[in-house]
């Protein structure tokens, strides 16, 4: 089998709907030959990442939430403060990450996704 690459320019484009074209193709579910139990042969990549499309309300807003599982153990970050430390690649990563069901095939499709600022 030969690996199909699949570039996605983020230019302009929401953070979602990039992340959810990235999700589905990761699945598989863009090759004719889709089967849910097997990781497909693509390779994503996802090109522009830092010139994606942030309104200035969800920078404030939006949050990821950590759990450590310990009292008191919860950390929120805002969006900015994400981008700050992580960059904008992270946070499509996260994203991309959080649409993919979580079970055995999780990793094997994250390591076929490729982010560039």
């Amino acid at each position: 089998m030969t690996t199909t690459v699949y570039k996605i320019d983020a230019k302009g484009r929401t953070i979602g709907r990039v992340s959810s074209e990235a999700a589905s193709v990761l699945m598989g579910k863009a090759s004719p030959a889709f089967q849910k139990n097997i990781a497909a042969d693509v390779e994503v990549v996802i090109e522009n990442a830092s010139k994606v499309s942030v309104a200035p309300s969800k920078l404030k807003i939006v949050q990821q939430k950590l759990f450590s599982g310990y009292p008191g153990g919860l950390k929120e970050r805002t969006l900015a403060q994400m981008i700050e430390k992580k960059g904008y690649g992270e946070v499509l990563v996260h994203a991309i990450s959080r649409m993919i069901p979580r079970n055995r095939l999780h990793k094997a499709r994250m390591k076929h996704l490729t982010v560039t600022e």
